[in-house]
């Protein structure tokens, strides 16, 4: 049978990037739709031929069909949505940060555990294909030593334009509900005054680290780091002898730009993200000894592969590419860099 599928949260991300993508999907049907505004939910079931409308998450997890949710609700309410998911049996994906402490992570991942679900995190940029020719490319010039040996890498994200290409999704005038249970947005010992900088990192940085953690080691050690009230931020990590500096700033003008680079000792692959809600794939940079290629890109979309992934690690029992289990890591590391800095260390 067909996994039926349930969107908890249909403002703009969630209709745009899942609602669309899911129900463009013939191997799941999505069933039911839930948003605390019922004009805003009863007009994205209509815009998208969903049949069930219901005003609390709690409300649909009681529907029998709904088999998967996918949770795209207010950050600080995500987990414990995704606590009541998990508990009643339904598989996840939902949007990063997964929680805001490694303990609220960890407890969403045991809950996972013990209902044996497919739990997947939002980090959609995993599931480009461009990127996955990026981390197809590395494993074949570290296999065949043609570039010699890495030395180091970078990374980047200078927020700018998003990239939403067409307004895929009708919105209303109601007000953002106040109602849902939040979990706290930090550790205890984190200062008020750092958590918006915080969910900031968490909300946009964490991506860049993900990715880095994705190509490079899903362990690396943190050596240093500089953190802005507003999040922006500084990073060195260590990917098992492999020392690698994230730049990280916001409110740039003009265009998106997010990558990562990767330096041999004869020359590098660059692979340039582009914008969160473009619709379009990753390039990969590839140059020896002094020659740059750039290997063809096809066209497909980052979120539509996410969900057709979603779809089929639930139908295979496959543990997702971007397991809640794995970006445990994300919050654990940035909450490293928080507590640094909240003592007086680099």
């Amino acid at each position: 049978m067909k996994p039926g599928i349930g969107i908890i949260g249909t403002g703009m991300v969630g209709q745009m990037c899942h609602l669309a993508n899911f129900a463009a999907n013939p191997a799941c049907r999505v069933v039911a739709v839930a948003d605390l505004r019922p004009d805003l939910a009863a007009a994205a079931a209509q815009k998208f031929g969903v049949a069930r409308v219901y005003g609390t998450h709690r409300e649909l997890l009681a529907d029998s069909e709904v088999s998967a949710v996918v949770v795209v609700t207010k950050r600080r309410a995500t987990g414990p949505i995704v606590l009541d998911a998990l508990n009643s049996g339904r598989h996840v994906l939902s949007e990063k940060p997964m929680a805001y402490t490694t303990a609220q992570a960890e407890t969403l991942v045991e809950a996972a555990r013990r209902q044996d679900l497919i739990y997947s995190i939002g980090y959609m940029k995993r599931h480009d294909a461009g990127v996955a020719r990026a981390l197809a490319a590395l494993a074949r010039l570290r296999a065949d030593g043609s570039l010699g040996r890495i030395v180091a890498a970078r990374g980047w994200c200078l927020g700018g334009d998003t990239g939403r290409a067409q307004d895929n999704f009708v919105m209303t005038g109601e007000a953002r509900p106040d109602g849902l249970e939040l979990w706290d947005d930090g550790p205890d010992w984190m200062p008020r005054a750092m958590r918006q900088g915080y969910d900031n990192f968490l909300n946009v940085f964490s991506h860049i680290i993900n990715l880095s953690r994705h190509l490079l080691g899903p362990s690396p050690t943190l050596l240093e780091s500089a953190i802005e009230t507003s999040g922006a931020a500084r990073l060195a990590l260590d990917f098992n002898g492999i020392a690698c500096t994230l730049d990280l700033a916001n409110g740039a003008n003009g265009a998106w730009r997010e990558g990562l680079a990767i330096d041999f000792e004869r020359g590098s692959l660059t692979l340039e993200l582009p914008a969160p809600f473009a619709e379009q794939e990753a390039q990969v940079i590839i140059v020896h000894d002094g020659q740059s290629t750039r290997p063809a890109r096809a066209t497909s979309w980052a979120f539509r592969r996410q969900a057709d992934a979603f779809v089929a690690d639930i139908v295979d029992r496959k543990i997702p590419l971007a397991s809640g289990a794995d970006s445990v890591t994300d919050i654990s590391l940035a909450e490293m860099v928080y507590e640094r800095q909240a003592g007086g260390t680099a």
